[in-house]
């Protein structure tokens, strides 16, 4: 749990959280306790936030087709990987913290907020979670990248290195998912 600028064992967190708040897959950035951070002291984000360890199959975070314009950096978008299997996080946010993700994340316009059926999520007790939202691309700019016709997974290449690669969008991220409008 993640709470006044400093990470605490899961025990401290506050009594009712599991069914209180909504499991958001969390890669890229959003995976990050510095992000954490920037999000409380940018966009007011409130209250301890509840991040848990989860081994993701069938997905990947994968590098998107356009750069960030505050930083330059490419950020990171899912996408449908079979076979593989990744380690990412699993925020368990409140509907207060959720608003700020969306804004974070521009809901509706570079990402969309989406139930995604493709894969399987597994937190650390080995809890199966039947439905996680993530946020998944919107527009081209937030699609996966290939190149030589190939996504980049971000395991792969670092984040210093992705604002180099080059490449095309790719028309989908292979995801089955339902979006949240």
């Amino acid at each position: 749990m993640h709470h006044d600028g400093a990470g605490y064992p899961l025990e401290t967190a506050p009594e009712g959280w599991r069914t209180e708040r909504i499991p958001v897959l969390a890669y890229g950035s959003n995976a990050c306790p510095s992000k954490i951070t920037w999000l409380r002291e940018t966009l007011g984000l409130t209250g301890p936030v509840v991040v848990l360890s989860a081994e993701c199959t069938g997905l990947a975070a994968v590098w998107a087709a356009g750069l960030r314009v505050r930083d330059g950096q490419r950020p990171a978008t899912l996408a449908a990987a079979p076979g593989v299997t990744e380690r990412h996080a699993v925020w368990f946010a409140t509907p207060e913290q959720l608003r700020v993700l969306d804004r974070c994340e521009g809901r509706g316009d570079r990402y969309h907020l989406a139930t995604v059926h493709t894969g399987q999520v597994t937190i650390e007790d080995g809890t199966v979670l039947p439905s996680v939202l993530a946020y998944a691309g919107a527009r081209s700019i937030r699609m996966p990248l290939l190149v030589n016709g190939e996504m980049v997974r971000t395991a792969s290449v670092p984040q210093h290195e992705a604002a180099r690669l080059r490449g095309v969008p790719a028309d989908s991220d292979g995801l089955s998912r339902t979006i949240h409008t």
